[in-house]
């Protein structure tokens, strides 16, 4: 069984390589050379390329050939997504169109002076929705909670080669639970607070919910913190469209009561699960979500 160990995809060399093709060969050229990378994944890793076939193949119920495809497409998606990041993160924001869903929500939200929490997932590309919201007035500080132990780095990089800092700060979860004073001194400045609620990892506390139609292991905390705090929540998710076109969604969870952490839950899985069938391709959790593969 292979479970999620706090690491993400990704490292520095890849991002290198994507701000050098970018550089010099521009976004839709850097694509290019996403196939070569998509069929080196799609032959060699074999244990990310069986867990991501059983999503395909059990909880989206497709054929063997359909399967097939979709993991090298899965790939694929996921080299165009991380080369969309580096070139916005690098300035080539206006390379790109955008369209908003519901960001109505997020106004209200702040209207309230609360600060509020969004809970997104591992699905299209939500680091890159502060370079959107800057065009719609959106002035407000997103703090993003994470246990990603390469994320600074990463950042650190970006940064170096970005003409506009990014403006995101990072709350890092710690042991000693001192990451929960910095998250209500954000909300008492009425900044918004973002998780990730996709990625258990082993050792850590965890609720059960249903998602495609099997029950799975999510990461307890978001969910017990954003219902204790008595704010609004909202689900944001940054999709890639076709070309260089991006749609973000914001959708406020309903009828949650305070303190029902599993009503949260069962919330966020009924707006993740739409997403999800809406992108199936952009569903970036390759290993064992559902603790069945073969």
């Amino acid at each position: 069984m292979n479970k999620w160990k706090g690491r993400s995809k990704g490292t520095i060399t890849g991002y290198k390589i994507f701000v050098w093709c970018i550089r010099n060969a521009g976004i839709r050229s850097s694509y290019a050379v996403l196939y070569l990378v998509a069929a080196y994944y799609f032959l060699f890793l074999r244990k990310s390329s069986r867990y991501i076939s059983s999503y395909f193949r059990k909880r989206l119920d497709y054929g063997f050939l359909k399967t097939k495809i979709s993991v090298f497409r899965s790939y694929l998606t996921f080299g165009k997504v991380l080369i969309d990041k580096t070139a916005i993160s690098a300035g080539l924001r206006d390379h790109f169109t955008y369209e908003f869903d519901g960001i109505e929500n997020l106004r209200n939200l702040l209207a309230e002076k609360k600060g509020g929490v969004l809970i997104s997932a591992h699905i299209g590309n939500f680091e890159i929705a502060e370079y959107f919201f800057a065009d719609i007035d959106f002035d407000c500080q997103i703090n993003l909670v994470t246990t990603d132990q390469e994320v600074t780095v990463i950042k650190e990089y970006l940064e170096s080669v970005s003409v506009k800092q990014s403006s995101i700060k990072f709350i890092y979860v710690k042991e000693d639970m001192s990451h929960i004073f910095e998250i209500n001194e954000a909300l008492s400045k009425n900044e918004l607070i973002c998780f990730t609620g996709d990625r258990y990892f082993e050792g850590s506390k965890f609720l059960e919910g249903n998602l495609l139609g099997k029950t799975a292991k999510f990461p307890a905390g978001p969910f017990l913190i954003a219902s204790r705090l008595g704010v609004p929540v909202v689900y944001v998710y940054v999709m890639k469209e076709n070309n260089l076109r991006y749609h973000l969604y914001a959708r406020l969870a309903e009828h949650v009561k305070k303190r029902d952490a599993q009503g949260l839950l069962n919330s966020y899985t009924r707006n993740l699960e739409s997403m999800i069938r809406k992108y199936p391709l952009q569903w970036f959790n390759y290993f064992d979500f559902w603790d069945d593969v073969d």
